[in-house]
């Protein structure tokens, strides 16, 4: 790489945990550490496969005693179903879990969890790596206990049983839950090492509930005053946000599962709202009263919190809406490719205005794009994955994706997003994200003016 490019590049500081702790262990449960896909200039073609890359040659030309010889597990009675009433995932996947970041946020102890991107398969994130924002700490609440009011502009206000609620009709629906501080830390110079504290702060989910608007029908809501709701939880920092009606009679939902089982505590047991497409605090946890009104409620949470500092000083308030993001999860800050040849570029791509409609990748820094694949399914404001083949040459190479979604709104770059939002803000970046792959292998979080 000329020193022209490098001098374009800012690259990433120390941060407060080592990258070893974030690091994923070399071994071959990830596709790209697998020395298979080395020498694609070697390869025969695999049928079904994306494009031609190296068989797994190191290892069946020595005779490769794993394959030659039974191991235990093959000549012995493994564990009984009663061992693990809940299952579990395997000791080898330990490494894998959220982790937190202390200060960033003003309490003493840590309330955010990153999710382990960089891990994930698919679009679904598993129940138990769900990342975690806190403002009073999480609570395992009495189901039996808990009551749900719907109060304000309504013929007949009503409280809510959780046994009326799962009583009810119900929807189950995919959708992605981003908070609206995530990949904040990037607004100014600041590259942390891995996807997981860049863009952690996601996760996507099946979610099952009733829909908001049977519910606001259900109470007789005046629709010719209400413009707003108010959504209020029941943790110690009675979390209060006002949501559009349009969203709320659009697609929110009162959601008490996720994922084929009951919310998890930290998630919001017994009872969440969810509002696809919206920044995650409006998604309230331990949900307990919507109160409908006719003007946005400018509660503590939305005057002082959340809202976007713009270049002139002023506040930009009521932004909930996550626009078009992408990110390469694999190659990505703190991994490490063993050899040169071909892998697969995969990431994930979201849009809270509606679906994904293409992601393009560069592997040159913005020098060049490439249309990425787009697996199944395509949903509406949920995570889509993007596959893209790439055999690298051992060489200095920038990966970036940019993604577009069904309205047209294209990802930017971080030096258009400063132009027009500054550098003081913390929420709502939705800038291209780039890792720098250098000749030993080793991929560093950087930042393409």
């Amino acid at each position: 790489m000329s020193s022209t490019r490098l001098g374009r590049l800012q690259k990433a500081p120390e941060f407060f945990i080592t990258r070893d702790a974030l690091t994923l262990p070399r071994d071959d449960r990830r596709a790209f550490l697998r020395k298979a896909f080395a020498a694609a200039s070697a390869a025969s073609v695999v049928a079904a496969a994306p494009r031609a890359f190296a068989q797994s040659s190191s290892a069946t030309s020595a005779g490769d005693p794993a394959i030659l010889n039974l191991p235990a597990h093959s000549k012995g009675l493994g564990q009984p179903v009663a061992a693990r009433p809940y299952g579990l995932p395997s000791k080898y996947e330990e490494n894998l879990q959220r982790r937190e970041s202390p200060g960033l946020t003003r309490v003493g102890a840590a309330s955010v969890s990153f999710a382990p991107l960089q891990g994930f398969f698919g679009i679904i994130t598993p129940s138990g790596l769900h990342f975690e924002r806190h403002h009073q700490g999480w609570w395992d609440i009495d189901p039996t206990q808990h009551r749900f009011m719907i109060n304000g502009l309504v013929a007949n206000p009503k409280v809510y049983t959780m046994d009326d609620l799962m009583r009810m009709p119900s929807v189950s629906r995919m959708h992605f839950l981003e908070c609206g501080a995530n990949t904040g830390m990037e607004w100014g110079n600041v590259a942390v090492p891995t996807v997981q504290y860049t863009h952690g702060m996601l996760s996507c989910c099946e979610f099952t509930g009733v829909p908001l608007k049977w519910l606001l029908d259900d109470c007789g809501i005046d629709l010719k005053k209400a413009k707003f709701i108010l959504a209020e939880g029941a943790d110690g920092s009675s979390m209060t946000r006002t949501i559009n009606l349009s969203n709320a009679l659009d697609d929110a939902i009162v959601a008490y599962g996720m994922n084929g089982e009951m919310l998890r505590p930290e998630n919001g047991y017994p009872l969440r709202l969810v509002v696809p497409g919206v920044q995650g605090v409006s998604w309230v946890k331990y949900l307990r009263r919507i109160e409908v009104g006719d003007m946005p409620y400018a509660t503590k949470d939305e005057t002082l919190h959340y809202i976007d500092l713009m270049p002139d000083g002023q506040h930009r308030q009521y932004s909930s809406i996550q626009e078009v993001k992408s990110v390469i999860t694999s190659p990505s800050g703190g991994q490490v490719l063993l050899d040169k040849g071909f892998f697969n570029v995969t990431g994930i791509a979201w849009s809270g205005r509606g679906k994904i409609r293409g992601v393009d990748v560069s592997v040159d820094g913005g020098k060049n794009w490439k249309a990425a694949r787009l697996e199944t399914p395509v949903l509406d404001k949920c995570l889509t994955r993007f596959n893209v083949d790439w055999t690298w040459d051992g060489k200095d190479a920038i990966l970036m994706s940019r993604a577009t979604d069904s309205t047209g709104q294209v990802q930017a770059s971080i030096s258009a997003m400063r132009k027009v939002r500054g550098t003081r803000s913390i929420y709502h970046n939705n800038a291209i994200q780039s890792w720098l792959v250098s000749p030993n292998g080793e991929v560093s979080n950087v930042q393409v003016a």
